[in-house]
């Protein structure tokens, strides 16, 4: 229902900016670019779900492996103790939650390739938990036909909490971001690394919490304690050792790294797989099939989102947006100059390539050295596409009802934002 109303705000406040810019300003080619841009995202749309099906097909193929294999059930029995407590819905030991944490370690490692299917099939694991218990309080009275038709279309706790997961954006390793930060002419291409893993950190953090607060869940116990302080560990160990690398090898340490970790998933799911004598081939088949048809089923939401969101940046209606922001920022007396890197982190949530647009613009315009370029980076790497992300983990599962998932996702973004802000003049000032 969020959705709803932010789609259609996002058209009405277009043609509305759009007008006042024909009939005051007479600008005649603001609503040819608006309808530029309708052709154009919707292609775009289309061949981003065609890109997705290759991806799709494989990572799910080798999940299906790693399913017959018994790998993703050893991961559910051995994250039950601390998912039982941040995902109390879903049975404990559940194949969800081995995919959960693949796709969040994919994630991790900045393996967008990779998090995107596995993403997909952990909501519809998910989706499968929900219908299970609708069933059962279907059958026995508990929910008349028509409460049962609306549940089905109404996105459950373990749902938006994972979603909210994703969101946030939690990301070790951010290796395009250097990677083009190094061609920008940056003199040091990492000097943004430890600043991003500490924001993106923050946003999880508050996602986390923020989604907790809603779903009234208790995080003040022993497991989650230590879960949350291990982590925490684990990403100031990371800043350590990174931060004692140069630049040259950083990057090849990370990607490296990330990409022996994904090959020995992949052989480690074939190994067990052959071990329990499963036909390895046949299961990546099936699992592949999966994939094509969920590549198909997510077309028409990531349409509708790219769509929206073309429009309201062909009517001028981000560039009034940031100016409004400037000036407010202006009447306070503070320094304003994280205002001009802020198109980043406001596009961020709607578009992964728009915001990556906008980062290379400020590094090219103000330097890719500069505070505003820095800034831009850090905003970029600290959050992820939150619309998106819902048009397409929604989407695949057919839900309407988003109910605090965009408010839980979108309050995660902005702590996101504020904490790179705080730590890009602690770092840059």
């Amino acid at each position: 229902m969020v959705l709803n109303y932010i789609w259609i705000a996002f058209f009405l406040i277009a043609f509305v900016i759009a007008l006042v810019r024909l009939v005051l300003l007479g600008d005649t080619e603001v609503f040819p670019a608006m309808m530029n841009s309708t052709f154009e995202t919707s292609k775009t749309a289309f061949e981003i779900s065609l890109g997705l099906t290759g991806m799709l097909a494989l990572w799910l193929g080798i999940m299906k492996i790693g399913e017959r294999g018994g790998v993703v059930n050893m991961l559910a029995r051995l994250l039950s103790p601390v998912f039982t407590k941040l995902f109390p819905d879903i049975p404990k030991g559940h194949p969800a939650t081995g995919s959960i944490f693949m796709n969040i370690a994919a994630n991790m490692l900045g393996l967008d390739n990779a998090a995107t299917p596995l993403g997909l099939k952990a909501m519809e694991q998910l989706e499968e938990v929900k219908s299970e218990k609708l069933n059962v309080k279907r059958e026995a009275g508990q929910i008349s036909e028509s409460e049962y038709q609306r549940l089905k279309l109404t996105a459950s706790n373990p749902m938006i909490m994972f979603l909210v997961l994703n969101t946030s954006g939690l990301t070790i390793i951010p290796v395009s971001i250097l990677a083009y930060r190094s061609q920008l002419g940056a003199a040091q291409p990492t000097d943004v690394f430890v600043p991003i893993l500490l924001a993106t950190f923050f946003a999880t953090l508050a996602g986390i919490i923020i989604t907790s607060l809603y779903q009234r869940i208790n995080l003040l116990n022993r497991t989650m304690l230590l879960t949350l302080g291990g982590v925490s560990a684990f990403v100031a160990a990371v800043i350590w050792g990174f931060s004692r690398l140069d630049s040259v090898l950083m990057n090849t340490v990370s990607i490296s790294a990330a990409s022996i970790l994904l090959m020995t998933i992949i052989v480690g799911f074939i190994v067990a797989a052959m071990r329990r004598k499963v036909n390895v081939y046949d299961s990546f088949i099936e699992g592949a099939k999966e994939g094509f048809t969920t590549a198909v089923r997510i077309i028409p939401y990531l349409v509708a989102i790219l769509v929206a969101i073309g429009v309201f940046r062909a009517s001028g209606a981000m560039d009034w947006m940031m100016s409004a922001i400037r000036w407010l920022v202006g009447l306070t007396g503070s320094n304003a100059e994280f205002v001009d890197a802020l198109p980043t982190a406001i596009m961020k949530p709607l578009s992964g390539s728009g915001a990556r647009g906008m980062m290379v613009d400020a590094m090219t315009q103000y330097g890719a050295d500069s505070f505003v370029g820095r800034l831009s980076c850090i905003f970029q790497g600290s959050t992820d596409t939150t619309f998106y992300i819902l048009a397409v983990y929604f989407g695949s599962v057919g839900i309407r009802y988003t109910r605090h998932a965009v408010a839980a996702g979108l309050l995660a973004d902005l702590a996101g934002v504020i904490a790179a802000i705080s730590i890009a003049y602690m770092f840059f000032a």
